[in-house]
């Protein structure tokens, strides 16, 4: 059956072995020059410098970093529209079923090895390329810090080898159910495309409480920030990131130590002497805002319970699939 099954899959894997090595050249030569920049623009950058450095950075680099972590997202679905759904669909279809399933080998048997063997596939294909654009985009995630926005944590780390045996366990139970490849094809991309909008949107948040919490506006704060302005209200800041968290607050008002708004007014007093000297009188006058989110340290809970929930998932589907053929 191993031997079947690799007969039947050498194609794929030729494909996949060879996306695989040109992925892993471009991600190699990007991440050695975000390593290069890194180190020349932002090291030993100055606090009133490192705003423009960071911005610099990830518009050099941001969309790159973007395009080839959305490429690693659709991986999953591909494995499960061209490898799972296809994998009943084409004996069906070719009549093979009639010969294969009444040899020696029982239904049973021949799909819990080619569920094995493939899912195996997939899981080395997805963790190799997770692996490589993880170390690639190491610099980027660090510097930029947005490792929870939902396309960077998707393609990331152990998250992807979870989508990846649940796309293709989806798209065999799929092709179980409706027994013509093309379809298959489609509905397995489509199911998978709603799965992947619904985790980030609407599940993720859930499965851990956030943490809400004040940070000193000092000149860190303000380098990790979009923007700092005054609107009616009073003072406020855009776009902040703790350093590797996931932000839930995008527009935070800013208070003095006493509670009250800091206003346009109170500001002026720090206009003289240059940007470096406008932070540091910012920094002196104890401005505080608040912040919710979850913290860097919570990022392997999250990325090793999303893994065991695909897994489960993957486990399941399985389970009905192997009891459903013997009924078929």
């Amino acid at each position: 059956m191993i031997w079947l099954t690799w007969r039947q899959f050498r194609t794929q894997a030729v494909v996949a072995v060879a996306g695989l090595a040109v992925l892993a050249i471009y991600l190699v030569v990007l991440g050695l020059r975000m390593r290069a920049t890194y180190d020349a623009d932002i090291v030993d950058c100055l606090p009133a410098d490192c705003t423009g450095a960071r911005r610099d950075f990830d518009e050099a680099y941001g969309t790159q970093v973007a395009l080839v972590g959305a490429l690693l997202l659709g991986v999953p679905a591909l494995i499960g529209a061209f490898w799972g759904a296809p994998l009943i669909t084409r004996e069906l279809e070719e009549k093979t079923d009639r010969m294969v399933w009444n040899q020696s080998v029982t239904r049973t048997r021949w799909l819990a090895v080619k569920l094995t063997f493939l899912a195996l596939a997939g899981v080395a294909v997805s963790g190799l390329f997770s692996l490589l654009l993880t170390w690639s985009a190491s610099r980027y995630d660090q510097l930029i810090g947005e490792r929870f926005q939902a396309l960077t944590f998707a393609s990331r780390n152990v998250a992807p080898v979870g989508y990846a045996v649940f796309a293709f366990v989806l798209g065999v139970v799929v092709g179980l159910l409706v027994r013509r490849t093309l379809p298959a094809m489609a509905v397995t991309l489509a199911a998978f495309v709603v799965v992947q909008v619904l985790m980030p949107t609407v599940l993720r948040s859930h499965l851990m409480t956030p943490v809400t919490g004040t940070v000193r506006l000092d000149a860190e704060a303000i380098s990790r920030a979009d923007f700092m302005g005054f609107g009616p209200d009073g003072a406020r800041i855009d776009g902040y990131t703790m350093p590797g968290a996931w932000s839930l607050t995008t527009t935070a008002r800013v208070f003095n130590a006493d509670g009250t708004p800091y206003t346009q007014q109170q500001s002026r007093a720090c206009d003289r002497g240059g940007p470096e000297a406008g932070m540091a009188c910012i920094a002196e006058q104890d401005l505080h805002f608040s912040y919710t989110y979850q913290p860097a340290a919570r990022y392997w809970t999250f990325q090793w319970t999303e893994l065991s929930i695909f897994l489960g998932l993957g486990a399941l589907l399985a389970g009905y699939g192997l009891r459903r053929i013997r009924r078929t």
